[in-house]
Protein backbone atom coordinates (compact mmCIF):
# COMPACT_ATOMS: atom_id res chain seq x y z
CA UNK A 1 0.00 0.00 0.00
CA UNK A 2 2.74 2.42 0.93
CA UNK A 3 4.67 1.45 -2.21
CA UNK A 4 1.61 2.11 -4.40
CA UNK A 5 1.05 5.53 -2.80
CA UNK A 6 4.69 6.50 -3.28
CA UNK A 7 4.56 5.44 -6.92
CA UNK A 8 1.38 7.44 -7.50
CA UNK A 9 2.88 10.53 -5.87
CA UNK A 10 6.04 10.22 -7.96
CA UNK A 11 3.98 9.87 -11.12
CA UNK A 12 2.00 13.01 -10.31
CA UNK A 13 5.20 15.00 -9.72
CA UNK A 14 6.62 13.75 -13.02
CA UNK A 15 3.41 14.69 -14.83
CA UNK A 16 3.47 18.23 -13.38
CA UNK A 17 7.12 18.65 -14.40
CA UNK A 18 6.34 17.45 -17.93
CA UNK A 19 3.42 19.91 -18.21
CA UNK A 20 5.58 22.81 -17.04
CA UNK A 21 8.27 21.88 -19.58
CA UNK A 22 5.67 21.64 -22.32
CA UNK A 23 4.27 25.05 -21.40
CA UNK A 24 7.75 26.58 -21.54
CA UNK A 25 8.36 25.07 -24.95
CA UNK A 26 5.03 26.38 -26.26
CA UNK A 27 5.72 29.89 -24.99
CA UNK A 28 9.22 29.80 -26.45
CA UNK A 29 9.07 27.56 -29.54
CA UNK A 30 12.66 28.33 -30.50
CA UNK A 31 13.86 26.78 -27.29
CA UNK A 32 16.18 29.75 -26.72
CA UNK A 33 16.20 32.34 -23.92
CA UNK A 34 13.31 34.73 -23.50
CA UNK A 35 13.19 38.33 -22.32
CA UNK A 36 14.12 41.74 -23.73
CA UNK A 37 16.93 42.24 -26.21
CA UNK A 38 20.28 43.55 -25.00
CA UNK A 39 21.85 44.19 -28.44
CA UNK A 40 21.48 43.47 -32.13
CA UNK A 41 23.14 40.62 -33.94
CA UNK A 42 25.33 41.23 -36.99
CA UNK A 43 23.87 43.55 -39.63
CA UNK A 44 23.46 42.01 -43.07
CA UNK A 45 23.15 43.89 -46.36
CA UNK A 46 20.06 43.08 -48.42
CA UNK A 47 19.10 43.95 -51.98
CA UNK A 48 16.33 46.49 -52.29
CA UNK A 49 13.65 45.87 -54.89
CA UNK A 50 14.95 48.87 -56.85
CA UNK A 51 17.88 51.29 -56.50
CA UNK A 52 15.69 54.08 -55.17
CA UNK A 53 16.13 56.64 -52.44
CA UNK A 54 14.30 54.83 -49.68
CA UNK A 55 13.27 57.25 -46.94
CA UNK A 56 10.96 55.36 -44.59
CA UNK A 57 10.14 51.82 -43.52
CA UNK A 58 7.45 50.45 -41.22
CA UNK A 59 6.01 47.11 -40.13
CA UNK A 60 2.41 46.07 -39.86
CA UNK A 61 0.18 43.04 -40.33
CA UNK A 62 3.15 40.75 -40.96
CA UNK A 63 4.70 42.95 -43.65
CA UNK A 64 7.58 45.39 -43.95
CA UNK A 65 6.76 48.34 -46.23
CA UNK A 66 9.21 51.00 -47.46
CA UNK A 67 8.59 54.15 -49.49
CA UNK A 68 10.87 56.23 -51.70
CA UNK A 69 11.10 59.80 -52.95
CA UNK A 70 12.70 58.81 -56.25
CA UNK A 71 15.70 57.11 -57.78
CA UNK A 72 16.52 54.80 -60.66
CA UNK A 73 13.45 52.61 -60.28
CA UNK A 74 9.91 53.51 -61.21
CA UNK A 75 8.21 51.77 -58.28
CA UNK A 76 8.36 53.87 -55.14
CA UNK A 77 7.06 51.23 -52.76
CA UNK A 78 8.58 47.88 -51.82
CA UNK A 79 7.34 45.19 -49.48
CA UNK A 80 8.79 42.18 -47.71
CA UNK A 81 7.31 39.51 -45.43
CA UNK A 82 10.68 38.86 -43.80
CA UNK A 83 12.81 42.01 -44.32
CA UNK A 84 15.15 40.04 -46.57
CA UNK A 85 13.44 39.49 -49.91
CA UNK A 86 11.78 42.60 -51.31
CA UNK A 87 9.22 43.13 -54.07
CA UNK A 88 8.68 46.39 -55.95
CA UNK A 89 5.18 47.87 -55.84
CA UNK A 90 3.63 50.73 -57.76
CA UNK A 91 2.88 53.82 -55.70
CA UNK A 92 -0.44 55.57 -56.25
CA UNK A 93 1.51 58.48 -57.75
CA UNK A 94 5.21 59.16 -58.34
CA UNK A 95 5.40 61.68 -55.54
CA UNK A 96 8.25 62.28 -53.11
CA UNK A 97 7.09 59.82 -50.49
CA UNK A 98 8.75 60.62 -47.18
CA UNK A 99 7.07 58.58 -44.44
CA UNK A 100 4.87 55.51 -43.98
CA UNK A 101 3.07 54.07 -40.97
CA UNK A 102 0.56 51.37 -40.12
CA UNK A 103 -2.55 51.62 -38.00
CA UNK A 104 -6.08 50.28 -37.76
CA UNK A 105 -5.55 47.84 -40.63
CA UNK A 106 -4.18 50.45 -43.02
CA UNK A 107 -0.80 51.54 -44.36
CA UNK A 108 -0.64 55.32 -44.82
CA UNK A 109 2.15 57.22 -46.59
CA UNK A 110 2.67 60.97 -46.90
CA UNK A 111 4.59 63.02 -49.45
CA UNK A 112 6.50 66.25 -49.62
CA UNK A 113 7.55 68.44 -52.48
CA UNK A 114 5.53 67.74 -55.60
CA UNK A 115 2.25 66.09 -56.43
CA UNK A 116 -1.41 66.94 -55.96
CA UNK A 117 -2.32 63.94 -53.84
CA UNK A 118 0.15 63.84 -50.98
CA UNK A 119 -1.38 60.91 -49.13
CA UNK A 120 -1.80 57.33 -50.27
CA UNK A 121 -3.28 54.38 -48.43
CA UNK A 122 -3.21 50.62 -48.73
CA UNK A 123 -4.89 47.82 -46.79
CA UNK A 124 -2.17 45.34 -47.75
CA UNK A 125 0.94 47.38 -48.69
CA UNK A 126 0.61 46.21 -52.29
CA UNK A 127 -2.25 48.12 -53.89
CA UNK A 128 -2.22 51.85 -53.16
CA UNK A 129 -4.84 54.55 -53.57
CA UNK A 130 -4.13 58.28 -53.87
CA UNK A 131 -6.10 60.51 -51.56
CA UNK A 132 -7.06 63.98 -52.72
CA UNK A 133 -8.46 65.17 -49.42
CA UNK A 134 -5.12 66.26 -48.00
CA UNK A 135 -5.65 69.23 -45.73
CA UNK A 136 -2.91 71.30 -47.39
CA UNK A 137 -0.21 70.62 -50.00
CA UNK A 138 2.57 71.01 -47.49
CA UNK A 139 5.89 69.22 -47.36
CA UNK A 140 4.77 66.36 -45.13
CA UNK A 141 7.70 64.71 -43.41
CA UNK A 142 6.29 62.16 -40.96
CA UNK A 143 3.09 60.29 -40.14
CA UNK A 144 2.10 58.15 -37.16
CA UNK A 145 -0.96 56.47 -35.70
CA UNK A 146 -2.27 56.51 -32.16
CA UNK A 147 -5.51 56.55 -30.19
CA UNK A 148 -7.64 56.07 -33.30
CA UNK A 149 -6.02 58.91 -35.24
CA UNK A 150 -3.46 59.33 -38.00
CA UNK A 151 -1.30 62.44 -37.45
CA UNK A 152 1.17 63.94 -39.94
CA UNK A 153 3.59 66.85 -39.56
CA UNK A 154 5.28 69.11 -42.13
CA UNK A 155 8.33 71.33 -42.36
CA UNK A 156 6.75 73.78 -44.80
CA UNK A 157 3.23 75.21 -44.99
CA UNK A 158 0.68 77.26 -43.10
CA UNK A 159 -0.83 74.55 -40.92
CA UNK A 160 1.92 72.04 -40.30
CA UNK A 161 -0.18 69.31 -38.72
CA UNK A 162 -3.03 67.33 -40.24
CA UNK A 163 -5.14 64.57 -38.71
CA UNK A 164 -7.40 61.83 -40.01
CA UNK A 165 -9.49 59.15 -38.30
CA UNK A 166 -9.33 56.88 -41.35
CA UNK A 167 -6.28 57.94 -43.41
CA UNK A 168 -8.59 59.21 -46.16
CA UNK A 169 -10.19 62.47 -45.01
CA UNK A 170 -7.74 64.91 -43.46
CA UNK A 171 -8.12 68.10 -41.42
CA UNK A 172 -5.51 70.86 -41.10
CA UNK A 173 -4.44 71.77 -37.57
CA UNK A 174 -2.75 74.95 -36.40
CA UNK A 175 0.64 74.85 -34.72
CA UNK A 176 3.94 76.72 -34.55
CA UNK A 177 5.96 77.31 -37.71
CA UNK A 178 8.90 75.09 -36.92
CA UNK A 179 10.38 72.64 -39.40
CA UNK A 180 8.78 69.50 -37.98
CA UNK A 181 10.61 66.31 -38.93
CA UNK A 182 9.06 63.46 -36.94
CA UNK A 183 5.99 62.57 -34.89
CA UNK A 184 5.17 59.59 -32.68
CA UNK A 185 2.56 58.47 -30.17
CA UNK A 186 2.95 56.95 -26.74
CA UNK A 187 1.41 56.95 -23.27
CA UNK A 188 -1.60 58.97 -24.42
CA UNK A 189 0.46 61.71 -26.06
CA UNK A 190 1.51 62.73 -29.57
CA UNK A 191 5.06 64.14 -29.61
CA UNK A 192 6.77 65.88 -32.54
CA UNK A 193 10.32 67.18 -32.95
CA UNK A 194 11.79 69.79 -35.28
CA UNK A 195 15.16 70.49 -36.82
CA UNK A 196 14.82 74.29 -36.54
CA UNK A 197 12.92 76.60 -34.20
CA UNK A 198 12.80 78.03 -30.71
CA UNK A 199 10.81 75.26 -29.07
CA UNK A 200 11.76 72.16 -31.01
CA UNK A 201 9.28 69.84 -29.34
CA UNK A 202 5.49 69.99 -29.31
CA UNK A 203 2.96 67.70 -27.65
CA UNK A 204 -0.73 67.01 -27.97
CA UNK A 205 -3.10 64.65 -26.15
CA UNK A 206 -5.49 64.54 -29.12
CA UNK A 207 -3.46 65.53 -32.20
CA UNK A 208 -5.51 68.71 -32.53
CA UNK A 209 -4.34 71.17 -29.87
CA UNK A 210 -0.57 71.39 -29.59
CA UNK A 211 1.72 72.84 -26.92
CA UNK A 212 5.29 74.01 -27.57
CA UNK A 213 7.99 72.43 -25.41
CA UNK A 214 11.68 73.14 -24.97
CA UNK A 215 14.10 70.56 -26.31
CA UNK A 216 17.07 69.52 -24.20
CA UNK A 217 19.34 71.21 -26.77
CA UNK A 218 18.70 73.47 -29.76
CA UNK A 219 20.20 71.16 -32.35
CA UNK A 220 18.87 69.26 -35.36
CA UNK A 221 16.27 66.70 -34.24
CA UNK A 222 15.37 64.14 -36.88
CA UNK A 223 13.34 61.35 -35.29
CA UNK A 224 11.36 60.50 -32.15
CA UNK A 225 9.95 57.22 -30.82
CA UNK A 226 8.25 55.90 -27.70
CA UNK A 227 9.14 52.68 -25.93
CA UNK A 228 9.24 51.20 -22.46
CA UNK A 229 7.83 54.32 -20.80
CA UNK A 230 10.26 56.70 -22.49
CA UNK A 231 10.28 59.11 -25.42
CA UNK A 232 13.63 59.11 -27.24
CA UNK A 233 14.64 61.64 -29.91
CA UNK A 234 17.76 61.54 -32.07
CA UNK A 235 19.49 63.91 -34.47
CA UNK A 236 22.70 65.74 -33.72
CA UNK A 237 22.45 64.20 -30.28
CA UNK A 238 20.07 62.17 -28.14
CA UNK A 239 17.46 63.35 -25.65
CA UNK A 240 14.91 61.48 -23.56
CA UNK A 241 11.72 62.27 -21.71
CA UNK A 242 9.40 60.20 -19.52
CA UNK A 243 6.43 62.46 -20.32
CA UNK A 244 7.25 64.26 -23.61
CA UNK A 245 7.43 67.57 -21.75
CA UNK A 246 10.71 67.66 -19.83
CA UNK A 247 13.71 66.51 -21.84
CA UNK A 248 17.24 65.48 -20.85
CA UNK A 249 20.27 65.41 -23.17
CA UNK A 250 22.17 62.13 -23.31
CA UNK A 251 25.79 61.55 -24.20
CA UNK A 252 26.58 59.77 -27.45
CA UNK A 253 28.84 60.01 -30.46
CA UNK A 254 28.62 63.03 -32.75
CA UNK A 255 27.11 61.14 -35.66
CA UNK A 256 24.11 62.60 -37.45
CA UNK A 257 21.40 60.18 -36.38
CA UNK A 258 18.46 60.04 -38.77
CA UNK A 259 16.00 57.54 -37.27
CA UNK A 260 15.25 55.66 -34.07
CA UNK A 261 12.97 52.73 -33.30
CA UNK A 262 12.12 50.46 -30.38
CA UNK A 263 11.69 46.71 -30.28
CA UNK A 264 11.40 44.22 -27.43
CA UNK A 265 13.39 46.20 -24.87
CA UNK A 266 15.92 47.78 -27.22
CA UNK A 267 16.22 51.22 -28.82
CA UNK A 268 18.07 51.22 -32.16
CA UNK A 269 19.19 54.33 -34.06
CA UNK A 270 20.83 54.70 -37.49
CA UNK A 271 22.78 57.52 -39.06
CA UNK A 272 23.65 59.14 -42.35
CA UNK A 273 27.00 57.60 -43.14
CA UNK A 274 29.58 57.73 -40.34
CA UNK A 275 31.87 54.81 -39.50
CA UNK A 276 29.53 53.29 -36.92
CA UNK A 277 26.10 53.62 -38.51
CA UNK A 278 24.09 52.00 -35.74
CA UNK A 279 23.80 52.48 -32.00
CA UNK A 280 21.70 50.60 -29.47
CA UNK A 281 20.45 51.19 -25.95
CA UNK A 282 18.36 49.12 -23.56
CA UNK A 283 17.23 52.22 -21.66
CA UNK A 284 17.58 55.16 -24.09
CA UNK A 285 20.27 56.67 -21.86
CA UNK A 286 23.46 54.65 -22.31
CA UNK A 287 24.23 53.97 -25.98
CA UNK A 288 26.66 51.61 -27.70
CA UNK A 289 27.77 52.11 -31.29
CA UNK A 290 27.63 49.10 -33.60
CA UNK A 291 29.36 48.21 -36.83
CA UNK A 292 26.79 48.25 -39.61
CA UNK A 293 28.70 45.81 -41.78
CA UNK A 294 28.80 46.68 -45.45
CA UNK A 295 29.86 50.33 -45.52
CA UNK A 296 28.58 51.04 -49.02
CA UNK A 297 25.12 51.16 -47.47
CA UNK A 298 25.44 54.75 -46.42
CA UNK A 299 22.93 57.44 -45.54
CA UNK A 300 20.65 55.14 -43.59
CA UNK A 301 17.39 57.04 -43.38
CA UNK A 302 14.92 54.91 -41.43
CA UNK A 303 14.78 51.92 -39.12
CA UNK A 304 11.89 49.85 -37.81
CA UNK A 305 11.25 46.65 -35.89
CA UNK A 306 8.98 43.72 -36.61
CA UNK A 307 8.80 39.98 -35.99
CA UNK A 308 12.14 39.76 -34.18
CA UNK A 309 14.04 41.75 -36.82
CA UNK A 310 15.39 45.29 -37.06
CA UNK A 311 15.24 46.60 -40.64
CA UNK A 312 16.91 49.78 -41.94
CA UNK A 313 16.73 51.38 -45.39
CA UNK A 314 19.05 53.75 -47.23
CA UNK A 315 18.64 56.59 -49.71
CA UNK A 316 21.92 55.80 -51.44
CA UNK A 317 24.78 53.38 -51.77
CA UNK A 318 26.76 51.47 -54.33
CA UNK A 319 24.67 48.81 -56.02
CA UNK A 320 21.33 47.38 -54.96
CA UNK A 321 22.10 46.82 -51.28
CA UNK A 322 19.96 49.54 -49.74
CA UNK A 323 18.47 47.48 -46.93
CA UNK A 324 20.12 46.14 -43.78
CA UNK A 325 18.72 43.72 -41.24
CA UNK A 326 19.75 42.49 -37.83
CA UNK A 327 18.09 40.18 -35.34
CA UNK A 328 17.74 41.18 -31.73
CA UNK A 329 19.82 39.15 -29.28
CA UNK A 330 19.44 38.54 -25.58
Amino acid sequence: MKRTTLFGFTAIIALIAWMLLLGTACNNPTGGPTGPYTATGPWTARSAAEDNQWLSVTYGNGLFVAVSNGGVGTNRVMTSPDGITWTARSAAENNLWTSVTYGNGLFVAVSGGVGTNRVMTSPDGITWTARSSVAENNTWTSVTYGNGLFVAVANVGTNRVMTSPDGITWTARSTTGNLWTSVTYGNGLFVAVANVGTNQVMTSPDGIIWTARSAAENVYWASVIYGNGLFVAVGNGVMTSPDGITWTARSTTGNSWTSVTYGNGLFVAVNAGAANQVMTSPDGIIWTTRNAGEFNIHSLTSVTYGNGLFVAVSNGGVGPNRVMTAPGIR
